[in-house]
């Protein structure tokens, strides 16, 4: 055989070369997919392709089969490539879930075709079916989950807005199934969250957020006069306590301490309060909670709100007749700096949004300690309430900001054992008690002073439960999806689990960001916006009066009656233009002083990306051709040299 390929020329030796080379090809890659089929190498940033601890943990508490379908018409992804590539996302997912979960996950793969059974499946699960041809047939990309229980949960269509929350959904699904029983929050709020009809704010719709806390807890409304907190609440959610009566807040203190937990929202000026009352003129309140609040060990600064000027949000204002895009320094938009990245509660957030947000210091209390959660950057200042209460002048706050170069704690968790706030025992009312009550006030022992540890994590802004601030609703082939662009909804959901005693939802939340800012270019533009906004303003207010001026006087000139004072007026028509003209070009000046930082790290930039690599490898291969023609002279030289030593 060796003989044979001895005997061939080189371009038979060369053809067999070339199939040995395909068939080691093949082989290499069907022993890697065997092989290393269940490992994987993840180099994103935000490791999107991971499956988070939080995940793994919910996998790893199933104790029963678990059946999912996953129901896909090919139609529909023939229709729609984006569609299909997503399918194949949920797909590669479930897969990994499954593997994981070590033959607990049973998985279904059907194509549900026109008056097929799996068709008629799909449709008694629930999901919902898009048109996909003229002839009105239906197409479907949804999911039913089931256990051995009969309990059921389904996902009635996969969005592909919603693909950076897949892994969300998916763990979420399996969750209700591994622990139908859910953990029960009492819901006191002084502002309609949860909808229904309320005399002062009428009849309002249930937030979203409320929505996205009950797909994992039981929610109980509560009166904002109780008196004592129900046995089978689990963890109290107060949401703006302002105009509380005694009794209420000695209830919520006698709950705390006998070891409850509690998730607070405070805020020095409500904004959610103002755009959801009826009335005309209605000035955002503050929470008035202290009182309570300084024996968990923390109180909210009186009458101020935090500002902070590199993570103020972009908002659009209006300056006279034109629209201005400016920092609100007192909106902002909290990224993973501000964040305990450490915490099981905040560890894995990317996008926190806030309004107007309070201050909350640490009182001095050796039997509690307090957490920071999301604070603010170290550019902050504390500014007053009034000036957003009474309507905030969005350009003034920024032209007005002075740094105190430190950082201010918006959210933070307090653990420890309390004193009461109502040391001589419960509110004497007896008569608006009435006698039901007061029977159950004498049943209930006063503590003045825990008798169990208590937890609770308290943030001092409202507003960020809001949907404007958190969620995006559009409307995709007919479907209403709700679209979470910050992290809102699952801080909320991450609190409530931590003070639940399990961490098994922290991973459950949004992989990675659908938009990374430019910081450096940020951080540049607000530097140069403080230092020129000044002067940019004055040129404003200057060129408006020349302006003034120029059309008064044109209104003179259009009256001819008097030939004497035309000449002086058109001189002054003249001068009037020149100074308009000046004005403006210094104003273009200034404006360009604003970009020139940012244009130029924006030609460093395309030269880095166009030209530097190139001009690096070209270098090297000359670097390297260099080298090698010296050592090759080297070798020659020293050859030649040993050559004619071995002549003599």
């Amino acid at each position: 055989m060796l003989s044979r390929l001895r005997n061939l020329d080189r371009s038979g030796r060369a053809l067999i070369g070339l199939a040995f080379a395909v068939i080691l090809f093949f082989a290499v890659n069907i022993f890697s997919n065997t092989v290393f089929k269940s490992m994987q190498v993840d180099l994103t940033q935000d490791q999107l392709f991971t499956l988070s601890e939080g995940t793994k943990r919910v996998l790893a508490l199933l104790d029963e089969p678990v059946d999912i379908r996953l129901f896909f018409s090919r139609a529909m992804g023939e229709r729609s490539p984006e569609n299909a590539r997503h399918h194949n996302r949920v797909r590669e997912l479930l897969l990994q879930y499954a593997e994981i979960a070590n033959g607990k996950i049973r998985l279904t793969f059907e194509n549900p075709e026109p008056f097929s059974s799996s068709e008629d499946r799909a449709v008694a699960f629930g999901l919902e079916g898009i048109p996909v041809n003229e002839a009105g047939d239906q197409g479907f990309f949804g999911l039913a989950a089931t256990n051995s229980t009969d309990d059921q949960v389904v996902i009635p269509f996969f969005s592909t807005e919603r693909e950076t929350f897949l892994e969300y959904d998916l763990t979420k699904m399996v969750q209700r199934l591994v622990n139908p029983t859910q953990k029960t929050v009492g819901l006191l709020s002084t502002i309609p969250i949860s909808g229904g009809y309320v005399p002062e704010f009428g009849t309002t719709q249930r937030w979203p957020i409320v929505e996205r806390v009950m797909e994992f807890f039981l929610i109980m409304p509560l009166p904002t006069d109780i008196r004592e907190v129900p046995e089978d609440v689990d963890i109290l959610m107060l949401v703006h306590p302002v105009g509380l009566n005694p009794h209420t807040l000695y209830a919520i203190d006698q709950f705390m301490l006998r070891g409850g937990k509690a998730l607070a929202f405070l805020d020095p000026v409500a904004e959610a309060e103002a755009a959801s009352s009826r009335k005309q003129g209605f000035r955002p309140r503050s929470s008035d909670f202290n009182q309570v609040l300084e024996r968990w060990g923390l109180h909210m600064a009186t009458g101020k709100v935090a500002a902070d000027l590199d993570s103020a949000r972009r908002v659009n204002v209006r300056q006279g007749a034109q629209m201005k895009v400016a920092d609100y320094v007192a909106w902002l938009s909290l990224t993973e700096s501000n964040f305990a990245a450490a915490d099981v509660v905040t560890g894995d957030m990317s996008l926190l949004n806030v309004a107007s947000a309070g201050v909350l210091e640490p009182t001095s209390s050796k039997d509690i300690s307090v957490t920071p959660l999301v604070k603010s950057g170290t550019r902050s200042m504390r500014i007053e309430a009034s000036k957003i209460r009474n309507g905030a002048d969005v350009l003034a706050l920024f032209r007005d900001f002075k740094s105190e170069d430190r950082e201010l704690i918006v959210a933070a968790r307090v653990t420890g054992k309390a004193t009461s706030a109502f040391p001589d025992g419960p509110p004497r009312d007896k008569a608006a008690l009435g006698p039901r009550a007061a029977a159950a006030g004498k049943a209930a022992a006063h503590l003045d002073r825990a008798s169990n540890p208590f937890t609770a994590i308290v943030v001092a802004d409202i507003d960020m439960l809001h949907q404007r601030f958190w969620l995006e609703v559009n409307e995709t082939m007919g479907q209403r999806v709700m679209v979470p662009n910050a992290n809102n909804g699952d801080f909320v959901v991450n609190a409530l689990d931590y003070l639940t005693g399990s961490d098994a939802l922290t991973g459950l939340r949004a992989r990675g960001k659908s938009s990374r800012p430019f910081t450096l270019v940020q951080a540049i533009r607000r530097d140069a916006e403080q230092r020129f906004s000044d002067k940019e303003q004055q040129l404003r207010d200057k060129l408006t009066g020349a302006q003034e001026r120029l059309n008064e006087l044109m209104s003179r000139e259009a009256d001819k009656t008097d030939a004497i004072l035309r000449t002086e007026q058109k001189r002054a028509l003249d001068e009037s233009r020149s100074e308009i003209v000046a004005i403006r070009t210094e104003l273009r000046d200034v404006q360009h002083e604003l970009r020139k930082d940012i244009e130029s790290l924006e030609i460093w930039m395309k030269f880095f990306n166009i030209a530097a690599v190139p001009l690096l490898l070209g270098l090297a291969t000359l670097l390297v051709t260099i080298v090698t023609r010296m050592r090759r002279r080297a070798r020659v030289r020293a050859t030649t040299l040993a050559s004619e030593s071995t002549a003599r």
